[in-house]
């Protein structure tokens, strides 16, 4: 039986590539470095802040000041912008629904920044009742470590790991569903590729967000 369900946010529940995109852009740009196309953010994002700005950055430039940098520029920017072209992807509203009406409670475990993910949980996912909603904070460990995961879990006490699915679009997190011991489901219409999520063996992978109600909803357990 399932009785939390975990999401990514990035590349899971939202198309957030184009804004992040246009905003590190800018931080590039204002830190003098050459910007990046669209297309190479999918292997950028997920991977936390700072580490956003490690694999944007040329080589030669990716200093702790650079990164630092580029985090002054780009938090405020990407606030101002964080809902230009940010949309959820077909089908989610529809899944959220369908989870909260079988009893299955809802949690956000993502490496964005906790401002930014806040921000953009109340703005598109404001009617749901997550029993939390946790991004990446000062003085805790991002995926793939597990504790974001486990501290989901204590969010709703009494919960087991057999109880539990993590959905995420990327190699991080399949091994943050393994490492927690969770349920991990691969959603392969985001970010990254079927082929490296199929590579960590999840429990489930699904091209369409409905593949998962099936699975947790009717009974696939």
């Amino acid at each position: 039986m399932t009785k939390l369900a975990i999401f990514d946010l990035d590349g899971t529940l939202l198309d957030t590539r184009a804004d992040i995109a246009d905003a590190c852009n800018h931080a590039l740009r204002m830190c003098g470095c050459p910007e990046r196309k669209l297309e190479e953010y999918n292997m950028l994002v997920g991977r936390g802040i700072l580490n956003l700005f490690r694999g944007a950055l040329p080589e030669g430039r990716k200093d702790e000041e650079t990164v630092m940098k580029m985090r002054e520029y780009f938090v405020p920017y990407y606030n101002a912008h964080i809902d230009n072209l940010t949309r959820p992807y077909d089908g989610i509203m529809e899944m959220l629904d369908a989870i909260v009406r079988e009893g299955i409670h809802l949690a956000i475990a993502s490496n964005k920044y906790q401002e930014g993910t806040e921000a953009l949980v109340k703005k598109y996912f404001g009617a749901y009742d997550f029993v939390c909603i946790l991004g990446q904070r000062e003085g805790r460990p991002i995926k793939p470590d597990p504790e974001i995961i486990h501290e989901a879990m204590e969010s709703l006490p009494g919960t087991t790991v057999a109880e539990v699915v993590y959905c995420g679009d990327s190699d991080v997190d399949m091994q943050t569903g393994i490492n927690a011991g969770v349920r991990t489901i691969g959603a392969a219409w985001g970010f990254r590729t079927r082929e490296e999520l199929s590579a960590y063996n999840p429990w489930l992978m699904v091209e369409r967000p409905d593949e998962i109600v099936k699975a947790i909803v009717r009974g696939f357990e």
